[in-house]
């Protein structure tokens, strides 16, 4: 039987070329398109795809939004992530949300064919520089601090967005957050590092920044890249 496909990508032409790549397989039956998450969940109710190969950011919200619910109305439904950006944050949100693979849109015709096969088959598939770099982080493999250590994870993340000079909003954008939810997050981290100004604290993560970089320069990922 062929594996029902559903494609998700705000670009037109990027769907097309998608598009053409898997009706070339015999086993591939592309039964829909859309450019929206709205356009995306009515779309696998309609179709019923075996597989949803999802864009991260879409004009309405996020892939990761769209894979959420997808996952909660189709348990059955498996959702691969097609995307651009080689975000480690993002990577957790999707993996949370129920997404069975996150790839990067530099990947070749083949190996995308491949994994999709894979995905429908029930297997979990992530990007290997990625994933390495990611948990190289959940071990915690950086110089250890007495202040950062009272933030938790989601306060030690929003502190580094704020160090890179993003604004509530984008850090919302980023972390697929409510603004409110984020301009909450500021102030319990500023309170639990007894700061009062956004730049004090933007100034601290810099010089943590600064530390890890020299204790881990990145001429030591060579062999995990």
């Amino acid at each position: 039987m062929s594996v029902k496909l559903l494609l998700v990508d705000d670009h037109e032409l990027v769907r097309r070329g998608i598009r053409a790549l898997l009706e070339s397989q015999d086993d591939f039956d592309v039964v829909g398109e859309a450019g929206t998450v709205a356009e995306a969940i009515r779309r696998t109710g309609y179709h019923s795809p075996d597989v949803v190969i999802l864009d991260l950011r879409l004009p309405d919200g996020s892939g990761v939004e769209a894979c959420r619910e997808i996952r909660s109305r189709w348990p059955d439904v498996r959702v691969l992530m097609l995307t651009s950006y080689a975000d480690e944050e993002a990577l957790m949100s999707a993996i949370m949300a129920g997404a069975s693979g996150y790839v990067l849109k530099r990947i070749d015709g083949s190996a995308l064919i491949e994994n999709i096969r894979r995905v429908a088959t029930g297997e979990s598939l992530l990007d290997a520089e990625m994933t390495d770099k990611l948990f190289a982080r959940l071990r915690g493999d950086s110089p250890s601090d007495p202040l950062l250590a009272r933030l938790s994870p989601q306060e030690s993340k929003i502190l580094f967005h704020i160090a890179d000079g993003l604004t509530n909003r984008q850090i919302a954008e980023e972390m697929y957050l409510a603004e409110k939810t984020v301009k909450n997050y500021v102030s319990n981290l500023l309170a639990k590092l007894e700061m009062s100004r956004r730049s004090e604290a933007a100034a601290y993560a810099a010089r943590l920044a600064a530390r890890q970089e020299a204790a881990f320069p990145p001429e030591s990922w060579e062999g995990q890249e």
